[in-house]
């Protein structure tokens, strides 16, 4: 598990699991098989503070890499999920529309967003690993 220090007038330390793949858009991925588990980071949940609202992407929906699939508004901006990865939506976190906090709470748990079987599992490696994640949220 990487720490990352962020912010400017108070340190706050963000976790980057090790297990985990990241998109430069600040998504996070968990590979099963050829499935893989999307959400938002520890580091973009802070940024965009309190969660009040997602709309969530529709199962079946076939998506590509860097397309706006979802949304959140937070309280302070509405912002953009981008697919980190080729595919297809096959899940959604349905409980996410009633608790979108989970998103600030628990975002590499019960604050996933959505699953997708993947076009080509191996084009996982095309994203950050933790430490590279840690040099991009650090710069």
């Amino acid at each position: 598990m990487c720490r990352v220090a962020s912010g400017s007038a108070s340190v706050v330390e963000m976790l980057i699991p090790d297990n985990l793949r990241y998109s430069s858009d600040h998504e996070w991925i968990l590979l099963d098989g050829s499935r893989a588990k999307v959400g938002i980071t520890d580091y973009a949940q802070d940024a965009l503070g309190d969660i009040v609202f997602i709309d969530l992407p529709e199962v079946g929906a076939a998506v590509e890499i860097g397309q706006s699939i979802s949304e959140v508004e937070s309280t302070k901006s509405v912002s953009d999920i981008y697919a980190p990865l080729n595919g297809t939506v096959v899940e959604v976190n349905a409980e996410l529309p009633d608790a979108p906090d989970k998103l600030n709470s628990d975002p590499y748990g019960d604050g996933w967003i959505f699953v997708i079987e993947l076009a080509d599992p191996g084009s996982v490696d095309s994203l950050l690993d933790a430490a590279g994640y840690a040099d991009l949220t650090e710069g």
